[in-house]
């Protein structure tokens, strides 16, 4: 019978860009672990001499996320305490780390995440859109079919919305965003916490212009405003003006409706008095 106390998993967050973004508490969480799992151990092994922690490391990445992460918890099972740490931000944010917690919680091991530094978070407070509410799409899939999908469900969001892109991709998706979502303002975010740190607003037609002119250097953050309730409403009436009202009618009384509820659903829709209804179809 194992009698081992099982180990923690610790999600730790590591600095953006600015060395002194990270925390007491995951230095101190990474000097004490007996494994550090690392996303590229070539990036991690400067962070762990800039604060000398001797802690020793494995690779946990995109292409061995599955079996590594089985590896992973038989050792946090066995007693290990074990830090995840992502090349920069929060593990499990657009970043293999979420295959391992979910595989953690799966074994019935404890799970704890060390806050700090995060990309998507930090553009957003600077981006001078909505804060309010929004939406994280990190990069955009590959797969065309995916993408436009995405793309599409993106055009009647309400919520701000953030994405990242490499910079030989921006501007071809800077296209498929004015495509899809029209003239929206939009802010671009890069080298955040750093010293060149940039953030640029403007328009997506105005981005498209610039960055046709300047060529796009390093990873952008885009926060992008979403549409309002008010042009959403605009664009609903629009999509029914395409057909007559009589049509209009005709939809809701072949699901059932009586036509008292009907006329009044058509004049919701249209956003006009349902006297005009009735009136239009007394003609």
């Amino acid at each position: 019978m194992n009698t081992t106390t099982p180990g923690t998993l610790y999600l730790c967050a590591t600095p953006i860009g600015n060395l002194e973004d990270i925390t007491f508490r995951v230095l101190k969480t990474l000097k004490k672990v007996d494994l550090i799992a690392a996303e590229d151990t070539r990036n991690t092994i400067k962070l762990l001499n800039h604060f000398e922690i001797k802690t020793p490391m494995t690779s946990y990445h995109e292409y061995n996320k599955i079996e590594k992460a089985k590896y992973l918890v038989e050792k946090i099972t066995n007693g290990t305490d074990i830090a995840l740490v992502t090349d920069a931000g929060t593990p499990g944010i657009s970043d293999p780390g979420e295959e391992l917690v979910k595989q953690a919680y799966e074994a019935g091991l404890t799970v704890t995440s060390l806050p700090g530094a995060c990309a998507c978070v930090t553009a957003l407070t600077l981006s001078g859109l909505s804060t309010r509410r929004f939406c994280f799409e990190a990069f955009l899939p590959v797969d065309k079919k995916e993408r436009r999908a995405i793309l599409d469900s993106l055009k009647k969001e309400t919520r701000t919305i953030i994405i990242y892109e490499a910079p030989h991709h921006l501007k071809a998706t800077l296209s498929e965003l004015y495509s899809y979502l029209g003239d929206r303002k939009i802010t671009f975010c890069k080298e955040l916490t750093k010293l060149h740190e940039t953030v640029q607003q403007m328009t997506l037609s105005q981005a498209i212009e610039y960055y046709g002119q300047t060529p796009p250097k390093g990873e952008y953050v885009m926060v992008i405003e979403g549409i309002s309730h008010k042009e959403l409403e605009k664009q609903s009436i629009q999509e029914w003006e395409k057909i007559t009202i009589q049509e209009h009618m005709d939809i809701y009384l072949s699901q059932g409706m009586d036509k008292k509820s009907s006329m009044k659903q058509v004049a919701l829709d249209r956003g006009i008095p349902k006297r005009e209804v009735y009136n239009t179809l007394l003609k």
